[in-house]
């Protein structure tokens, strides 16, 4: 069983940043972590499930939903099993509990991605 588990949020001021982890362990099917598509999706109060970005494992491929691009970050350290989303120039509207998952390709259906964690909470004020 793959098990995800993030952390790094916390309540700051618009502007500031914030870097999250994705600390990861086990394995399904064979494959081990650097072979898995690595993902941030968030949710932000009364609204649905947000893709936010993801990192390929075979090379430098990222995707970033457009109101992020420019602001955040991921990146991968596959010698530790963990995954980062660097948060710079916050915004209100960044709100939200953000959630790390893994799957197999490189795109923004969470419905593809096979394992998920629980979620750290950002909040953003202004």
């Amino acid at each position: 069983q793959v098990r995800l588990v993030e952390s790094g949020g916390g309540l700051v001021q618009a502007g500031a940043s914030l870097r999250l982890s994705c600390a990861t362990s086990g394995a399904a099917s064979g494959r081990t972590f650097d072979k898995y598509v690595m993902a941030w999706f968030r949710r932000a109060p009364g609204k649905a499930r947000e893709f936010v970005a993801a990192i390929n494992w075979n090379g430098p491929s990222t995707l970033y939903t457009d109101s992020v691009k420019g602001r955040f970050s991921v990146s991968r350290d596959n010698a530790k099993n963990t995954v980062y989303l660097q948060l710079s120039d916050l915004k209100s509207e960044d709100t939200g509990v953000y959630y790390c998952a893994a799957g197999e390709v490189l795109v923004s259906n969470g419905g593809v991605y096979d394992f998920w964690g629980r979620g750290t909470q950002v909040t953003v004020s202004s």
